[in-house]
């Protein structure tokens, strides 16, 4: 040999006599083979090292070289290495020659390397598909060799890609979906996927259009509905129904209570006006010059509306001898018996008044010395709705005894009898003055 290199030497049709320095543990021949036969012997050496040396051989044929190789009636069948003994009526089919196998160019590399010139190059498995990898693997290339690689999210077991279950690992702050080859996380209800796609942000309902009719409050993972005053929530938690606050109580407003939406206001009948916001107060219809009296007429205001009264109430044998006054002169005989004079007065009282109830009291202008005063209802009262109370001897209180209801009217004539004994030569002097009261007892209770 002129170079150290790979050398292969190919001995076939030798025999062992050719082999004479093979070593004796290449040189055992089998039992049922000739040593002494012409036999095939392969010698490979590499840098001059003996490797291997396989010798094969001929085959013994012991049907010829055994005497009564089977007794009785077996007959004897050679084969490759052997014998059998059969029954006569037995025959051997032979086996078809095996196919000789193209002999494959020699490679001088070690595996997965190929000579290139004087050296030996890898060998791309990859690129010429001599691997061996599944279709959804991908080939890696190695020096002298080549790997399967699993796609992502995939990990190998044995020759087969088995999908990872990334949501063993707790990426998802929320909750995780396993799909193969991957996985995707979700959040819970009010909230939404931050850009890491892990994490979860909470949602801002109240700016994303959320259902509240009018006041939305944004929690964390959720938001809350709330109401304008006057408002309540609806059991679905997002409309907002008004409060009939009129419902509620009697007692919001003196008079009536009208409902509005998110709020309530008080009204108040014909003839008041609105106190504050609940109260009702009488509009004076005199003073404001809200009424219809002529020239000839006195306006008189009353609970809810004002009466039209004549400025001169005296009747005969009566004469007015100041406003309101009228005086029967003593020089008629008609007067006798009536009180010498009647002042008109006018008041209005509410309905259902508390009794006993102080309404009007009665004082004296004028007393006589030594005049003893009386204080009595002339007429007006024939139900007993009113009582005298004597305060002393020139004043009195009228007192309402039962509680009344309106609209109605009273002309109640209080009269205070003077008794003076001093004046009187035949008896006591008696004279006698009235007070002529129209009461009028307005519809309501204000």
């Amino acid at each position: 040999l002129s170079s150290p290199g790979l050398w292969n030497h190919n001995l076939r049709g030798s025999s062992l006599a050719h082999c004479p320095t093979l070593p004796t543990s290449f040189m055992k021949i089998p039992q049922g083979f000739n040593s002494g036969a012409t036999i095939e012997c392969y010698i490979s050496l590499q840098f001059f090292d003996l490797t291997t040396c396989l010798c094969l051989p001929s085959d013994i044929n012991e049907c010829e070289t055994i005497p009564d190789a089977c007794k009785g009636e077996m007959k004897c069948f050679n084969h490759y290495g052997g014998y059998l003994c059969l029954p006569r009526s037995a025959s051997v089919i032979p086996a078809p020659e095996p196919p000789i196998a193209p002999t494959e160019p020699f490679n001088p590399c070690p595996l997965g390397y190929e000579p290139q010139g004087d050296s030996c190059v890898d060998i791309d498995e990859c690129e010429r598909e001599e691997h061996d990898c599944q279709p959804s693997q991908q080939c890696i290339n190695t020096l002298g060799a080549f790997t399967c690689q699993c796609p992502d999210g995939y990990r190998k077991v044995g020759t087969e890609c088995i999908d990872i279950d990334e949501c063993r690992y707790r990426y998802c702050q929320h909750r995780c979906v396993n799909v193969p080859g991957s996985f995707s996380c979700q959040c819970e209800p009010g909230f939404q996927l931050a850009g890491n796609n892990r994490s979860c942000i909470d949602v801002n309902e109240c700016d994303m259009g959320a259902p509240c009719s009018q006041r939305c409050y944004n929690t964390y993972g959720t938001f809350l509905c709330r109401c304008d005053q006057g408002y309540e929530l609806g059991p679905d938690g997002f409309a907002c129904n008004d409060i009939d606050e009129c419902s509620y109580s009697s007692y919001l407003c003196q008079y009536q209570c009208v409902n509005e939406p998110g709020k309530f206001s008080c009204v108040c009948p014909e003839g008041y006006q609105l106190l504050g916001t609940r109260l009702c107060q009488d509009i004076n219809e005199c003073e404001t010059g809200e009424h219809q009296c002529s020239e000839t007429q006195t306006c008189v205001n009353i609970h809810g509306r004002y009466q039209c009264v004549d400025a001169n109430r005296c009747q005969d044998p009566y004469v007015q001898v100041s406003e309101n006054r009228c005086v029967c002169p003593v020089n008629k005989p008609a007067c006798r018996d009536l009180p010498f004079s009647i002042v008109h007065r006018y008041m209005s009282i509410t309905s259902e008044r508390s009794v006993p109830s102080d309404i009007f009291q009665i004082q004296a202008t004028s007393v006589s010395p030594g005049a003893y005063n009386t204080f009595r209802i002339r007429s007006g009262d024939d139900n007993g709705d009113f009582y005298i109370r004597q305060i002393n001897n020139i004043s009195a209180m009228l007192v309402l005894a039962r509680a009344v209801s309106g609209p109605r009217e009273y002309t109640l004539d209080l009269e205070m009898v003077s008794v003076n004994p001093l004046l009187s030569y035949q008896g006591s002097y008696q004279t006698s003055s009235a007070l002529r009261l129209s009461i009028y007892v307005g519809p309501y209770t204000f």
